[in-house]
């Protein structure tokens, strides 16, 4: 179990807090990741494209010429695919591409994730991004660099957290993201993973009970 230094508004050291090793010291599978990965992208689809066979498109109800006689090739309508204006082979249709990822390996894969990013030093712990009942981009950005240096960070804020929310969401380098929503791509994406102190408890709570659950 490693733990971590627990860092003010300020900047100032106020404590520590340990990383249990069966989230954040996990063995990464990165098949697996990849495959979550995969349905969670493929969930966001829509699913909406549409492309009009010959029998949808306007027109072609007529036989454009005579079968025989002419020397061309016999043709029934001009909204066959082989015409401007006809119809699609095989095109797209509605569907939907959500794929059944089980919960023990989403699971799996968020820990592998975590896990990479804490054997690198990403993984940083704050106590709040602004100190106050007042929101402030200013103060929360100039608290983030104090932890945080790439231009791709991930902070995961507990859901009853409304002023770090409004301080960082319009921060370009910065996802926002509630704890109970935190997923392996997000985690993947960003460089840097910041966790306030309240954000990780509740991670760490809801990770407990999952466990738990699947005993």
């Amino acid at each position: 179990m490693s733990s971590v230094d627990i860092i003010n508004a300020e900047g100032t050291k106020t404590g520590s807090v340990d990383l249990p090793a069966s989230v954040f010291d996990a063995q990464a599978n990165i098949p697996l990741m990849h495959q979550v990965v995969v349905a969670q992208l493929a969930a966001a689809r829509q699913g909406t494209h549409k492309a009009k066979t010959r029998g949808e498109v306007a027109g072609g109800g007529k036989k454009p010429y005579k079968q025989k006689g002419t020397g061309r090739a016999r043709q029934g309508s001009i909204r066959a695919p082989q015409f401007t204006g006809g119809g699609v082979v095989h095109g797209p249709v509605p569907r939907d591409y959500s794929q059944r990822t089980p919960k023990k390996m989403k699971a799996a894969a968020l820990r592998g994730a975590l896990s990479d990013r804490a054997r690198d030093g990403r993984v940083f712990v704050v106590e709040s991004f602004v100190t106050g009942e007042t929101p402030s981009t200013k103060a929360a950005v100039a608290t983030l660099r104090k932890v945080a240096q790439t231009t791709k960070i991930l902070v995961v804020l507990d859901s009853q957290d409304e002023l770090n929310w409004i301080s960082l969401r319009n921060e370009p380098t910065v996802h926002l993201i509630e704890a109970g929503q935190l997923n392996t791509y997000d985690v993947l994406v960003a460089d840097e993973v910041v966790f306030t102190k309240v954000a990780l408890d509740e991670f760490l709570g809801g990770s407990e009970k999952s466990e738990e659950g699947d005993k």
